[in-house]
């Protein structure tokens, strides 16, 4: 089975629509994955369906219309090779996207994906998330951030917290640790000026493994003094 339909039949069996549009660029984007991850490394995923399901369906499991609101700016902090927010963006044209990320062979990739599928209203940042959150231009700038890195959500949200309008949304996509995770991250919620919003289960298609997107509201300003110098968060976790 091809990547466009073995991802029509994953969006069908999740419950989502696509236009042959958003198939079409979705198919445009695996290729280049593919052919750039031959080069740089990407992703450990490149089959078909598991890009389909894992990456592309995942990514799309965060969305929810009362935190990406029509015409949002969202930022994709330590987004790698695009996800979640470039199927975000396929998918919700009227976002307003920023793509961070550390390295510039990355960004070099996401550049290209951008130009060559002509998406329109695409940033693409080189700067680490301790960094970029502490330039006058980023930080609390956004409607959501949103990230779907490895790292535990208590130095998530150090990382990303402070690039947050008050008012605005943190988005995690996490493995099956989220409870626990959660638990953890209490004082770090409480010194960056966040509450949970809401926790959604997420059972993608074909997929037995525990998943879930963790919803953090931004109630006041993230103190000046973080994120920390680079490194200190994973370090030192609040």
């Amino acid at each position: 089975m091809g990547f466009s339909e073995a991802l029509e039949q994953a969006a069908v069996n999740y419950g989502i629509s696509l236009t042959n549009d958003q198939i079409n660029a979705y198919n445009s984007y695996f290729n280049l994955l593919i052919e750039w991850n031959e080069k740089i490394n990407l992703t450990a995923i490149t089959e078909p369906q598991d890009v389909a399901v894992k990456h592309i369906i995942d990514s799309l499991s965060c969305y929810s219309e009362e935190v990406f609101k029509p015409g949002a700016h969202i930022i994709d902090v330590g987004t790698g090779a695009g996800f979640p927010g470039l199927p975000l963006k396929i998918w919700q044209p009227n976002l307003k996207l920023t793509l961070l990320d550390s390295l510039n062979k990355r960004v070099n990739f996401l550049q290209t994906v951008v130009d060559i599928l002509k998406i329109d209203n695409v940033k693409v940042i080189h700067n680490r998330a301790e960094e970029g959150a502490n330039k006058r231009e980023y930080r609390e700038q956004y409607d959501v951030a949103v990230s779907r890195a490895v790292a535990r959500l208590n130095v998530l949200c150090e990382l990303c917290m402070p690039f947050v309008k008050v008012g605005g949304y943190f988005v995690a996509l996490k493995g099956a640790q989220y409870q626990s995770e959660v638990s953890e991250a209490q004082r770090a919620l409480e010194v960056l000026g966040g509450e949970i919003f809401k926790i959604q289960p997420v059972k993608l298609p074909g997929l037995d493994d525990v998943r879930a997107v963790v919803y953090i509201k931004k109630t006041k300003k993230t103190p000046k003094v973080y994120p920390r110098r680079p490194g200190t968060p994973e370090k030192k976790p609040l």
